[in-house]
């Protein structure tokens, strides 16, 4: 049946004539779709009780007549002469036994519902405190876990010799925008006197929720702050929700699937017909997509400095890093373990980054994106492009014939910046293609159940630096001043499984892949 809604919704005339008459025959299709799942949800949990309760009932009943009857009744039966004695302590055994089962069956029934009312009753008799004491309580029933399944100890010394060797003055030069931007170096807050050492204890999560505030006004401040810009890339989007979006609720994260970001193949037009396409590797993303289980995205923000996270991050299957950020030296914070590398074409065309021979490019899979028009052809892509990364590209892959090298879908990265912009509803945000981190999470979602993003929202270790691997002051790394980067990161956040000390404190996002029922509906008609 929710098949059958599904593509009624996706092939009918009315959503082929106009997407206004599609939406409005979405939103009621989706109403109605989940109340069957809430439905069918509360018909299998009674199913599933049904049969607890049975197989509980059999086992009392095996249990009370082998054990009951053949040492209690008999007993009795021994003491008592009489025949009407006997059956009338029988009788009483039954009862007995009756009465225990009964109790049991009933116990059974009403176990959740019993600690349901305890629970209702114990929040009602504490006194509701105003300020960061109730957003405690709120913080502990939001029942959220930290990303760390066993107590960890950021102290202790692991080090992992990196495979890589980094690029010429690697540390040196890092991508600058596209369009100049005024820096600023001062912080409008000081995370020094939110950090704590015992992540559990209440004084430290008071802290965690002061901070975790001024992070989201400050990212919110920047959504909306007004920038005097031209269209370059000629975008022309009016999100489809508006501002009744946020009253028809849909998943974050299923926006981003439905963006579809993908990398370019052999068999997409037109490069089905051109000779560049030949370039393109005949392999998948990943080699063995269907075991990968957990993934790590490591940001090169500065606030990874100091983090001791490089044994967490090389646990994870794969490994997700940006353009030409070092591992040798930095082991210790930021891993050793590469599996994927996202660069920009700015990397790729500028000689100070050597792309086509650097070793820090070698032996890893590379996506290189860059955006193009909003309304460019594929062909016009080729030509237009902000920089040209194609004659790079082809230096590389015939270099490197055997290399997974690969060019992301332009398309996919203006369909993710609709997603974006559909989650803001009406605050417009910048006309300008997604940082790189976010087209990161994008590609890597679809292939993993728990994606943990690692920095990407600013935690207690904030330092305005822009890289790890270098010196450079300037908080528009983190707030962003050219990508709509402060709207990523409130819907990262929008997306975030984990507990608040894990955000904070650790920074470390948990990201988990949604439901494909939960996502079944495309209302941007992708």
């Amino acid at each position: 049946m929710f098949i059958f809604i599904q593509l009624e919704v996706l092939f009918s005339p009315a959503s082929e004539k106009s997407t206004s008459d599609g939406l409005k025959r979405g939103r009621s299709y989706m109403i109605i779709c989940k109340k069957i799942v809430i439905y069918y949800n509360k018909m299998f949990k009674n199913f599933f009780k049904i049969i607890l309760n049975a197989s509980i009932i059999v086992v009392i009943i095996i249990t009370i007549q082998t054990k009951s009857e053949n040492a209690d009744c008999a007993k009795t039966t021994k003491n008592n002469n009489s025949s009407n004695r006997n059956s009338g302590s029988n009788n009483t055994c039954i009862n007995e036994n009756y009465k225990e089962l009964m109790k049991a069956a009933f116990f059974i029934n009403t176990t959740d519902t019993r600690s349901q009312h305890a629970q209702k009753r114990q929040n009602e008799s504490l006194p509701h405190k105003a300020g960061l004491c109730a957003k405690k309580r709120d913080y502990f029933e939001r029942g959220k876990r930290s990303v760390f399944h066993v107590r960890w100890n950021p102290n202790e010394k692991y080090i992992v010799e990196s495979l890589e060797n980094p690029a010429v003055n690697s540390s040196k030069y890092s991508p600058h925008p596209r369009l100049k931007v005024s820096k600023t170096t001062k912080i409008s807050l000081n995370p020094k006197i939110y950090l704590c050492r015992d992540k559990y204890e209440l004084r430290c999560l008071n802290k965690t929720l002061a901070f975790r505030e001024r992070i989201i006004k400050t990212l919110e401040k920047a959504v909306i702050e007004v920038v005097n810009e031209t269209n370059h890339y000629n975008v022309d989007f009016k999100p489809v929700f508006g501002s009744s979006f946020e009253e028809q609720y849909y998943p974050s994260s299923c926006l981003m699937m439905e963006a579809d970001v993908r990398v370019l193949r052999r068999k997409d037009h037109p490069f089905n017909k051109l000779q560049f396409g030949k370039l393109f590797p005949k392999q998948k993303l990943f080699r063995h997509s269907k075991k990968i289980k957990a993934c790590a995205i490591v940001s090169s923000a500065g606030s990874m400095a100091g983090s001791k996270l490089g044994r967490f991050i090389d646990t994870h299957d794969v490994v997700m890093r940006f353009n030409h950020a070092p591992t040798r030296g930095y082991e210790t914070d930021v891993g050793s373990k590469t599996t994927i590398r996202v660069v920009n074409s700015q990397v790729v065309t500028k000689t100070e980054f050597d792309f086509a021979h650097a070793p820090i490019f070698q032996n890893v899979t590379i996506a290189a994106w860059d955006p193009g028009k909003y309304n460019a052809s594929l062909e016009d892509w080729l030509t237009t492009s902000d920089y040209d990364l194609f004659s790079n590209y082809e230096i590389y892959r015939r270099r490197y014939p055997k290399s997974r090298a690969f060019l992301v879908n332009p398309h996919s990265i203006w369909r993710l910046w609709q997603s974006l912009q559909t989650f803001a509803g009406n605050r417009l945000i910048r006309k300008n293609p997604p940082s790189s981190g976010f087209i990161g999470l994008a590609l890597l979602l679809p292939y993993c159940s728990v994606v943990h993003f690692i920095e990407y929202i600013p935690s207690t270790r904030l330092n305005g630096r822009c890289h790890y691997y270098s010196k450079e002051i300037n908080s528009a790394c983190t707030f962003g001043s050219w990508h709509p980067l402060a709207a990523e990161k409130l819907m990262a956040l929008d997306m975030n499984i984990a507990d608040d000390i894990s955000v904070f404190q650790y920074g470390i996002l948990r990201i988990k892949r949604p439901n494909k029922l939960l996502c079944g509906f495309n209302f941007l008609g992708y």
